[in-house]
């Protein structure tokens, strides 16, 4: 990891004159990560910064992106977590215990607070996870809140690249919601490239596109699979 000036984690973003579209990433999951957890240390992005000139080790870069829940650019303002030990693979990071109870079919389980997926095999362990958005507390578009429902379903049809919204826009359509996986009614797993450290979407659960993909080709059985969608 290249050299990094780290913020003091007391009175983060009080006195440091954090630029004004700071307000939108105030309550991300990396920041609120670092000023929580002592094995975590607070960057504050400047100005020019990307995530390649900070990490130019690709692993690493993908492993910090995860831990702060966010595959969007970089901006100057931004607070993002940086793990202390440079050592932290992405499944050690993961917010998921590593094996839980068999089961007769394939979860994914989407934890709205951690902001994060799991996929767990019929023998209860778990294969991969990733980062997640999912709904907003309130869409100004729909007059309403518009969170993720929660519950247990399956997975009862899926898509590929080229799977869109019937919905947004509003009056519209056309959203790309690229290896589109639906579990109840309108409500899906699909890829973005907008997964931005907090919960930002209509109710659809926003992953990494890749993290997408792999589920949508290598993982859900249509008609078997389930998800677990808690807070």
């Amino acid at each position: 990891m290249k050299r990094i000036t780290y913020l003091a984690v007391l009175g983060l973003g009080l006195g440091f004159g954090l630029a004004a579209n700071q307000s939108a990433y105030a309550a991300s999951y990396g920041q609120r990560l670092c000023q929580s957890n002592d094995n975590y240390a607070c960057h504050k992005v400047q100005r020019g910064e990307t995530w390649e000139s900070l990490f130019s080790d690709p692993d690493e870069e993908n492993t910090v992106r995860r831990i702060n829940r966010m595959n969007i650019e970089l901006s100057r303002g931004m607070v993002i977590a940086i793990p202390k030990d440079t050592s932290i693979s992405v499944m050690s990071a993961s917010p998921f215990p590593q094996h839980i109870g068999p089961a007769p079919t394939s979860r994914i389980i989407f934890d709205q607070s951690d902001l994060a997926w799991g996929a767990y095999d019929s023998n209860g362990d778990l294969v991969r996870w990733g980062p997640a958005a999912g709904g907003k507390d309130y869409c100004a578009d729909v007059g309403r809140g518009c969170r993720t429902v929660t519950g247990t379903f399956t997975v009862y049809s899926k898509r590929g690249e080229g799977c869109v919204s019937s919905k947004f826009p509003i009056g519209k359509g056309g959203a790309p919601m690229p290896h589109c996986m639906f579990f109840h009614g309108g409500y899906a797993l699909h890829g973005s490239p907008t997964v931005p450290g907090y919960n930002a979407s209509h109710g659809c659960v926003r992953l990494f596109n890749e993290d997408a993909r792999w589920l949508n080709q290598e993982f859900v059985d249509v008609g078997s699979t389930k998800v677990i969608v808690r807070y």
